[in-house]
């Protein structure tokens, strides 16, 4: 990855074209005439720092956050050096226009915007050929990551068709960031399998495939398709399974993640980051985990991902899965998750507490149904919210909750910005600014009685980078539910004494690289003791370590 020339067979105008390859006026002399670009480019020759002052220029002036997201996509389709040099030297204000919150913006108008084709879209017309489809993708590239995404439930905003693709390619772009991935080393991929979107199929302009979404068995066939041709096209490979129906979610990450090296991201990484906040936030408290009590108020995939991930780092101290229950609650949108009836989703019930635990507490039957009637007979110290409601943590909620603790730590996890559960101003305002706030989207930092407080994003970003590096540099066979746990513990501990001190339970997102590397090293060590990892740690540790792919122009030569 760290090789400072690429060889070049192309010639002319077929260089400029192609965005792994091309430096525009960058090119020197004699990369010029050997590859014969001479009077294909103005003659001045700039350097890489000369590129992007006039890129992030033609970006910023931009005037809305979709316009610059179009403007980034573009320098990407033409010059990725330069794209990740941008993006790396500017990723606090550029990471929410490639990611959260802009690419929902995307995905809703991927169709309007859309600029080149990257990617591979698998429609059900690929049926017999997944495999045939996935080579033709990746001619003369070793792939070694793959984000894919069925499109269903893109963020909070649902099924957006084929433009969920905006989705995998904003995660690899961070992957690139975050761990060094060699991007022409990553593909992004939608599993095009229709809409239910009725917006998307009546809209003339719609690029995906239009027909209603397979579901049944024929969507698992094709599924299992994919995944096969996967393993055979990419022995190694590892596969992150990206905004999946929660029943999907589930239901594909244990079909699969033995058969191939994956994960799911809103399942695990969501649980893994929403633990770390946590862990952070007992720094400030100087308390811990076994110590708290803990009500996410969602059950979708990411309510599963955190409430598991949280059983894990209680199962660190011992605490067995039935005890959990007296430290961890969910909600749905009917109430309190309790074992008095069935569920429709199978996977709420390893969520549910014990009838005998409600009687006790005072919430069974109806009285669980109400967020602030949970919380008084809870008495949770962390409130997180994963039900893409937006505002629902009201003045109300967030004063029953100061009733039984007296610094909550609260955290409103729904993307995108609309749909969190609460503003972090209000929040502080409500508390007086003795809450501890973090969320999963961008906000500005609070002023509140004199003191400046920064509000830390949960963003997956600070684990999947780390735990994919780690998983790839062990060559793992799969990736096990406790080296996600020590990615979340190792995120933890990445978080400077000043950056608690701000109020900010996550690190500042322009040390991603640095915190991605520790994030890794976590994994690569807990790979081993798993054994999972077929390739030693010593050589693991020294290619996580090592020189990873960077934004640096090569030297081209000729061949």
């Amino acid at each position: 990855m760290g090789s400072k020339t690429v060889h070049v067979r192309k010639r002319g105008y077929d260089v400029l074209r192609d965005p792994l390859i091309n430096k525009s006026t960058a090119f020197t002399a004699a990369e010029r005439t050997a590859l014969g670009l001479t009077g294909l480019l103005p003659s001045v020759i700039n350097s890489v720092s000369q590129q992007a002052r006039r890129a992030l220029a033609g970006i910023r002036g931009n005037p809305s956050a979709l316009q610059k997201y179009v403007a980034l996509a573009a320098l990407q389709d033409r010059n990725e050096y330069l794209f990740y040099h941008v993006l790396a030297e500017n990723l606090a204000e550029l990471m929410p226009i490639v990611y959260t919150p802009t690419v929902g913006l995307a995905t809703q108008n991927f169709s309007q915007v859309f600029q080149r084709g990257r990617g591979v879209w698998i429609t059900p017309d690929c049926r017999g050929r997944i495999a045939e489809v996935l080579a033709n993708a990746s001619v003369d590239r070793n792939i070694e990551l793959i984000v894919a995404t069925d499109n269903e439930s893109i963020l909070g905003i649902g099924d957006q068709g084929a433009g969920g693709m905006a989705i995998s390619i904003g995660k690899l772009a961070l992957y690139v960031v975050g761990a060094g991935i060699d991007p022409a080393a990553t593909l992004p991929v939608s599993l095009d399998v229709g809409t239910d979107n009725k917006f998307l199929l009546d809209d003339p302009m719609y690029i995906g495939w239009r027909q209603s979404r397979l579901r049944g068995a024929a969507y698992e066939e094709l599924v299992d398709e994919f995944v096969e041709a996967v393993a055979s096209e990419f022995p190694g490979v590892l596969l992150q399974w990206e905004d999946f129906r929660k029943d999907n979610a589930q239901n594909l990450l244990a079909r699969h993640r033995q058969r191939v090296l994956s994960f799911n991201d809103d399942i695990q990484g969501t649980g893994a980051v929403a633990l770390a906040g946590i862990n952070s936030a007992l720094r400030i408290l100087g308390q811990s985990l076994t110590e708290q009590r803990v009500l996410i108020y969602g059950a979708g995939a990411a309510g599963l991902g955190i409430a598991r991930q949280i059983k894990a780092g209680l199962a660190l101290h011992d605490i067995d899965d039935q005890t959990s229950k007296r430290h961890l609650a969910v909600m749905d949108s009917r109430g309190l998750l309790i074992d008095d009836k069935p569920f429709d989703d199978t996977y709420k019930t390893e969520l549910a507490w014990p009838s005998a635990l409600a009687v006790e507490r005072g919430l069974s039957g109806g009285a669980g149904k109400n967020l602030v009637s949970v919380i008084d007979g809870f008495k949770p110290t962390v409130l997180i919210g994963a039900s893409g409601q937006p505002r629902s943590f009201t003045e109300e909620v967030i004063g029953a909750l100061c009733r039984h603790t007296p610094r909550p730590v609260v955290m409103p996890f729904s993307n995108p910005t609309d749909n969190a559960e609460a503003i972090p101003a209000d929040v502080l305002r409500w508390t007086q600014g003795k809450a501890l706030v973090a969320t999963g989207s961008p906000f500005a930092p609070v002023e509140i009685n004199g003191r400046k407080i920064s509000v830390g994003q949960g963003n997956n970003v600070f684990i999947f980078p780390g735990l994919g590096l780690g998983a790839l540099a062990t060559q793992s066979r799969s990736i096990t539910d406790a080296m996600v746990a020590v990615a979340a513990e190792a995120l933890a501990h990445t978080v400077t004494a000043d950056e608690l001190a701000s109020g900010s339970l996550y690190p500042d997102v322009s040390r991603l690289n640095a915190v991605s590397q520790i994030v890794a090293r976590a994994v690569a060590r807990q790979a081993h003791q798993d054994g999972v990892a077929m390739r030693s740690l010593n050589e693991a540790i020294a290619s996580i370590e090592g020189e990873r792919w960077s934004s640096e122009y090569r030297t081209c030569v000729a061949v």
